[in-house]
């Protein structure tokens, strides 16, 4: 899942000068002053040059997880301590960048590492069972940033406080639907494995259609990291920042991936 970050939703930098508190004001007043030590301000090309390294770093701890699971196929419980490592590692890190006012790039890259181990991990087991699923999710995620970006940047498609108000329910109505799936999986016997993703509503599956509203939901996300970097540049925030928008548009890009891979799993197991 992914939301954005605490560390650009409550930094005034990120915000839009026209609903600046008195307390935001004066944070920038402090930072501004001329005591405060200068900083090159954050710039597109500086996020983007961050962006692909951290990829990178995704990517390289995705290969470890794919092949470290490839060679432990036939070994169950050394598969389930990858995941339970890696998964932990990744998580701890996830909220410790979250929350942290000022991002930290070394936590970044390593919640990068982690997160790939567990992602290409999780990519072999599904490509053990439905080959060439893992292209296609790729691909779809693929296809999703590229759309989000192009209509983002042409101006077609903007954050509002409306749609971001939508967004929010329909997160939260998510987080609390997969609790209940995941207690209905675990507490009722010869439950489907999918759980409600695999009862099938006019010949398709709930998880589908749930998940295809999820993407849409994870392509809102990315407009709405876009939209904070583009703030973030237009007030000359620190450049130590773009790695705060580094990080949620990371999040936002492992959260649709996950959900595209499970919804090819759901539509090529029904």
């Amino acid at each position: 899942m992914s939301m954005t970050s605490p560390a650009l939703s409550r930094n005034p930098m990120f915000k839009d000068r026209a609903k600046l508190t008195p307390r935001d004001e004066q944070i920038l007043h402090d930072m501004a002053s001329p005591n405060a030590v200068p900083e090159a301000p954050m710039t597109i090309e500086g996020t983007i040059v961050r962006s692909v390294l951290s990829f990178v770093v995704l990517l390289i701890g995705g290969a470890a997880g794919w092949l470290l699971v490839g060679n432990l196929l036939t070994n169950p419980g050394m598969v389930n301590v990858v995941f339970t490592v890696s998964g932990i590692v990744a998580f701890v890190l996830a909220l410790v960048n979250i929350f942290k006012r000022e991002p930290v790039p070394a936590l970044i890259l390593l919640y990068a590492v982690s997160e790939g181990v567990l992602i290409g991990g999780l990519s072999r087991m599904y490509n053990t069972m439905w080959d060439g699923i893992v292209i296609q999710a790729v691909a779809g995620t693929a296809l999703v940033i590229a759309i989000t970006l192009a209509l983002f940047a042409s101006g077609k498609i903007r954050a509002s406080r409306r749609a971001t108000k939508v967004f929010m329910i329909g997160m939260f109505s998510y987080i609390g639907l997969m609790l209940v799936n995941f207690l209905l999986i675990w507490l009722v016997p010869g439950m489907n494995p999918w759980g409600i993703g695999g009862i099938s509503v006019f010949g398709i599956p709930l998880g589908v259609i749930i998940g295809i509203l999820v993407v849409l939901m994870g392509a809102y996300s990315l407009v709405l990291n876009f939209d904070y970097v583009q703030r973030g540049v237009a007030n000359q925030a620190p450049a130590k920042y773009a790695w705060s928008g580094v990080f949620s548009i990371m999040l936002t890009v492992v959260w649709l991936y996950l959900q595209i891979l499970q919804i090819l799993g759901i539509a090529r197991s029904s």
